[in-house]
């Protein structure tokens, strides 16, 4: 019952971040056409239960936070977190998860060795926001403590 509750409220809150005029599971083509797209629905413990079939290891960020300052409305920026494999194990990132559909994440998908780096890319998309924004995304991966939560913050400034 705690599970369904918790993510009856994760999507709520999905939903409610997400840009003005569109749902979290609609596509933006262009100006003028939007379709819906239907994403595949993967629980979180789905999630956890994939990233935790490897070897466990540990990792460092380079940090857990960024701010990108003030920036224009419309902007696409983006930032780079650095993931350093501290462990004995391959690193390996099975998923991001951005809690907005206005961020898209990219990650190193190759095994990340001991001792080695990999990168987490949070893009950010300010065009429906004004005013400071905080958003995350979910990090899952083969280490102790899942997900791991990256954030940002914006001050997004009238054109």
């Amino acid at each position: 019952m705690k599970k369904i509750v918790g993510l009856s409220l994760f999507t709520a809150l999905v939903m409610m971040s997400c840009k003005k005029n569109e749902t979290a599971d609609q596509l933006k083509l262009d100006a003028s056409e939007t379709t819906t797209q239907q994403a595949p629905v993967v629980l979180e413990s789905d999630i956890i239960k994939e990233a935790n079939k490897q070897p466990e290891t540990s990792l460092a960020l380079s940090e857990p936070s960024f701010d990108f300052g003030k920036i224009k409305k419309g902007d696409v920026v983006e930032h780079i977190y650095e993931v350093t494999n501290t462990g004995k194990n391959p690193l390996i990132i099975s998923n991001v998860q951005p809690t907005c559909g206005c961020t898209v994440p990219d990650f190193t998908k190759d095994p990340i060795l001991p001792g080695q780096k990999g990168k987490i890319t949070l893009k950010f998309d300010s065009s429906n926001f004004d005013g400071v924004v905080h958003k995350a995304a979910q990090v899952y991966a083969n280490v102790a403590k899942n997900p791991i939560e990256l954030t940002f913050t914006a001050d997004i400034q009238p054109k």
